[in-house]
């Protein structure tokens, strides 16, 4: 319930900034579309912390560029009976850590 909250918020914040133009984050995905994943993925205090230290980052002390979420457990149930599209890939890091990659594709699967 608070999940689906925080990520309405997102949701709204997302829409209202896009409406008035305003958009200089200097990672991909934007600071509100990774809270956005971190959220969907990740247990709420992983993600309010990685979420709050992605913000702290996005100054110009730092370089930005590509920084995707991380996420500890692979959240894909294959469903036999009717398939639905990919949401996000999951690439392996390391020792059970996968990057989340969101899919833009149309294709089905998992």
């Amino acid at each position: 319930m608070i999940r689906k909250f925080l990520l309405s918020l997102l949701s709204i914040y997302q829409k209202f900034f896009t409406l008035i133009g305003y958009g200089s984050c200097r990672y991909y995905p934007t600071c509100s579309e990774y809270a956005k994943w971190q959220f969907e993925k990740n247990p709420l205090h992983t993600a309010f912390f990685q979420t709050l230290l992605r913000i702290l980052r996005c100054n110009q002390l730092f370089p930005g560029g590509i920084d995707y979420p991380l996420t500890k457990k692979l959240n894909c149930k294959i469903k036999k009976d009717k398939m639905s599209p990919i949401k996000y890939w999951y690439v392996p890091k390391g020792k059970n850590q996968y990057y989340l990659i969101k899919n833009f594709s149309k294709g089905k699967s998992c």
